[in-house]
């Protein structure tokens, strides 16, 4: 017997475990109708409907049956019909995805009202003109969200509505002006559509629960999903709800407020509050909302109540909590709850001030922050002095600082990042329609709004400095340029320095200063509770987790600074960046050798030079491992261009013979594919003497260490390695030299020699190259382009736009490990390696080490280490503990 699927479900019937299928906000809802707050009664339709409306082009069988029942039963609980011609029931029509997008897809308010029923609640609200701004808001969210109309022509008949009546504010117009605005709204839809706009109540709610549905395929709805990586799947659930109103007088408003400041993580509540104003007055910035603290003297006994509901909602997510309300000629109801949007600087400190309260666990703590908002925190802040006076001040919506040419479109903001110059995008307020403008840019500056605008809680989910609602400045975005109120004008293409933390905008480029947060990582000393936070965080990944974190370092000085960031070892150190600059000469001359003498004269010369590096750097690694790769580009990136040094012989009166000589070097050397040509382990075999100077280097080097004391710990990585006969000849000579610098230096030299596996071949053939191998590197980078047949640098210029657009790509296997198709590999790779040399030690050293989501990959394919530049090793050793604590949950639920 088939059971029926159940597509609506009343807010008294659902819960916060049902956030798959009601969707955020509506398990937000029937959670809080569940604890007895004030929340107008309402009903959610499913994401599962949503579904298969996009699938089918049809609403699921029986919807509109159970739609029906739902409606009947809310009319009941509030004893009015939906658009009865007297005092009507009206009610809000939202989306709500699983996860928080806002402003990304439709609302609809006021459904229910028509030109019958607008009297109506003329006469039962005793406000004519209210009646009137909630019909023409009505027509002009229906008409644009649901009936496809321009919204610019709305925007344009207010606009000059109010310059014939000689103001710039919405709420100077009267009942009858707002009444004509309205006649004026429905001609446009009906000059635009060629329909008019519907007056049966049913048919406003049925077209508008499928604009919802539809807008969930919407282009900001998309753009927003694949920038935070939302599935495209999942689609959105609609609730319909009871309309309360906050534009019924001074008695009344809306607002939004925080458990705690999501700017900072300051404790207290934080927010915006609007007189005599609807929902969408605040979060849309077109309204100045007053902070939420004066509601403490605009209605004492709602602000206490408000207060109480507040840390009900906190106590019971046990997280900073965002909650939209209403009062409603005193009234106050609580509209909506989620676990708000929050900085990187307050997710850190919120978290380590909720496990300090004893209300989460310290690995709760653990898996609330990540290595990306970590990262944020480490990036330069302005250095500030008395003299810098900036040309505006206004919120601190979202931290950081951040230096860009001001530009007022979303277009131009995209064009100007599509050529590499970094912008500061500039409204009046934004919209949703603004968003790929808001990804495109540094900063983000407004002249309206504040914390709770679609600016501020846009840019803090994404990490986006930002400073909202700088009254002083006048924004012309046709003119392109803003204006102080001292004068000072700022065109498009001037550059500003936003601070997203100090809520100011300067003129010209600021300079920079380390990160308190940075700094406080490199010597572990606590400035505020800000760094506090952070590295009480960092401690604890680091007492959970079983990855260790090297680093990607060439020279003394990486090593160091990778050191005081953490890292336990260099995963990486390519040799062959000890070869440029002034050493070119030596490896031009090593190439160009005549004959064996020759050679070796050029590699002897190379040798102390090599040997001094390794020196220093084993010596800032004192103690710990570090991993040495052989020199792994062709050799013929260290000669000139050839096409310039063609042109400079042929130019020539009297060509050089040493560039004669080069240029044929050259063309001996010129390959159509060098990424797989003579590189690697192929180089270090194919050039007699190359390999064994580099190993004597770094035995060399070992063995003055441990004269002087040191506890060095050198390792040996030949790269390129596609078969084990490669890895056993390499291996052979790499022995004997060992042996020779052994019995000379009477040190004993015990170091391992492993292979970077940067071949499909070597991960697929891991189990016999595990014979001749005391450790696997992953060369991560070299492996995604094997194995997907591509070059990054080509195709992160050609289509990986494309490609990441048609949703091919949700991102880019070279940002993030390729899980199906080089994961895989890698862990084949680890599998074969293991079951032949079970202490077989495993890393991987391309970027995706230091990237967050592979590195909790790397965790479940049970590798050693991750190592990444020394710059995301506090993000990676977060990232290692977080994956760890990620783990342990996994198995518990099991």
């Amino acid at each position: 017997m088939s059971t029926l699927t159940t597509y609506v479900y009343a807010f008294a019937e659902g819960g916060r475990e049902m956030a798959d299928l009601l969707g955020g906000k509506g398990a937000g809802l029937a959670e809080m109708t569940r604890l007895g707050l004030p929340v107008p009664p309402g009903f959610t339709v499913t994401t599962e409907a949503c579904r298969i409306y996009l699938a089918t082009g049809q609403e699921p069988l029986g919807l509109a049956a159970e739609e029906a029942r739902a409606l009947a039963v809310l009319e009941q609980a509030m004893s009015r019909t939906l658009g009865a011609p007297d005092d009507p029931l009206l009610v809000s029509v939202r989306s709500g995805a699983r996860f928080s997008m806002p402003g990304m897809m439709e609302t609809i308010l006021d459904i229910g009202l028509n030109d019958r029923s607008v009297t109506g609640l003329a006469k039962a609200s005793g406000q004519e003109r209210f009646a009137w701004d909630s019909y023409r808001r009505l027509v002009q969210m229906f008409g644009r969200t649901v009936m496809g109309v321009d919204g610019d022509l709305f925007e344009q008949a207010i606009a000059a509505r109010k310059a014939q009546r000689g103001t710039r504010d919405d709420h100077d117009l009267d009942a009858g002006e707002l009444a004509l605005l309205a006649e004026e709204f429905k001609a446009i839809i009906r000059r635009e559509t060629g329909e008019d706009f519907p007056q049966d109540p049913a048919e406003q709610l049925r077209r508008a629960v499928r604009a919802v549905f539809d807008s969930w395929n919407g282009e900001r709805a998309r753009v927003y999903r694949r920038r935070e990586r939302i599935p495209e799947d999942l689609g959105t659930a609609v609730n319909v709800q009871a309309m309360v109103f906050g534009n019924l007088g001074p008695d009344s408003g809306t607002g939004v407020a925080f458990t705690r400041d999501p700017a900072t993580g300051a404790r207290g509540v934080y927010g915006d509050y609007l007189p005599d104003a609807q929902g969408e007055d605040v979060v849309s910035g077109v309204r100045d909302a007053v902070p939420l603290d004066q509601l403490k003297v605009l209605d004492p006994r709602a602000y206490v109540e408000l207060g109480d509901h507040l840390r009900t909602l906190e106590c019971h997510y046990r997280d900073l909590c965002d909650v939209e309300f209403t009062i409603e000629r005193g009234r106050l109801w609580i509209l909506q709850t989620r676990v708000g949007k929050r900085t990187a600087e307050a997710a850190f400190r919120i978290a380590h001030d909720l496990r300090a309260e004893e209300t989460i666990t310290a690995d709760e703590a653990l898996a609330r922050v990540d290595g990306t908002e970590l990262a944020r925190l480490m990036f330069p802040r302005f250095d500030t002095t008395p003299a810098d006076m900036p040309l505006a001040h206004g919120v601190a919506a979202s931290p950081g600082a951040a230096v860009g040419v001001a530009v007022f479109d979303s277009a131009e903001a995209r064009r100007r990042a599509a050529e590499g110059q970094y912008t500061v995008l500039v409204r009046r307020e934004t919209t949703p329609d603004d968003l790929p403008g808001m990804i495109a840019a540094q900063a983000v500056l407004t002249s309206r709004g504040g914390k709770t605008s679609h600016a501020a809680v846009v840019a803090r989910g994404m990490g986006k400095v930002c400073v909202c609602g700088a009254e002083s400045l006048t924004v012309d975005p046709v003119a392109r340029r803003f204006t102080t109120d001292t004068g000072v004008v700022v065109r498009e293409g001037d550059t500003v320095s936003v601070d997203g933390t100090a809520g100011t905008v300067h003129l010209g480029a600021l300079p920079l200063t380390a990160s308190d947060v940075g700094r406080a990582l490199e010597t572990g000393e606590s400035t505020g509770p800000l760094t506090e936070a952070v590295l009480a965080t960092l401690a604890h990944a680091d007492s959970v987790r079983r990855l260790q974190v090297r680093a990607n370092a060439d020279t003394p000085e990486d090593a160091a600074r990778a050191r005081a960031l953490g890292a336990q070892g260099i995963g990486l150190c390519r040799t062959e960046h000890m070869f440029l600059g002034e050493r070119r000469k030596l490896v031009e001359a090593m190439i160009l050798a005549r004959d064996d003498t020759a050679r070796e004269q050029s590699l002897a010369a190379l040798l102390p030079l090599q040997r001094a590096d390794f020196t220093g750097i084993l010596e800032a690694m004192d103690g710990l491992p570090v991993t040495i790769r052989l020199i792994d580009p062709p050799l013929h990136e260290f000669l000139p261009d050839r096409t310039e040094l063609a042109v400079r012989l042929a130019s020539s009166a009297h060509p050089d013979v040493h560039d004669r000589e080069l240029l044929a070097a050259v063309e001996r050397l010129h390959e159509q594919n060098p990424m797989l040509g003579l590189r690697g382990v192929r180089l270090g075999l194919a050039v007699p003497g190359l390999m064994a100077m580099q190993v004597r280097a770094i035995a060399e080097a070992v063995a003055h260490r441990l004269d002087v004391g040191g506890r060095p710990h050198a390792e040996i990585m030949i790269p390129l390695v596609g078969t084990v006969e490669e890895l056993r000849l390499a291996r052979t000579e790499a022995e004997r030299v060992l042996a020779e610098v052994t019995a000379r230096t009477g040190r004993g030299l015990d170091l391992p020699i492993g292979t970077m596996i940067e071949l499909p071949r070597a991960a697929l053939t891991a189990g016999s190259i595990a014979e001749a191998a005391d450790f696997f590197s992953f060369g991560t980078n070299d492996l995604t382009q094997t194995t997907w047949g591509l070059s990054r640098d080509d195709a992160e210029a050609s289509f990986f736009p494309l490609y990441l657009e048609k949703g091919i790509f949700s991102v880019s296997p070279f940002e993030t490990i390729d899980h199906e198709g080089v994961g895989r590999l890698v862990e084949l790779a680890v599998e074969a390696g293991h079951a032949v040399k079970p202490s077989l030690q495993t890393g991987v050293c391309g970027e995706h080490g230091g990237d967050p989501e592979s590195i909790h990959f790397f965790h479940r394919a049970g590798l050693d280490y991750v190592s990444c530049s020394p710059f995301r090793i506090p993000a990676a050793r977060l990232e290692a503990g977080r994956a760890a604590v990620a783990g342990i949950e996994s198995s518990d639920s099991r």
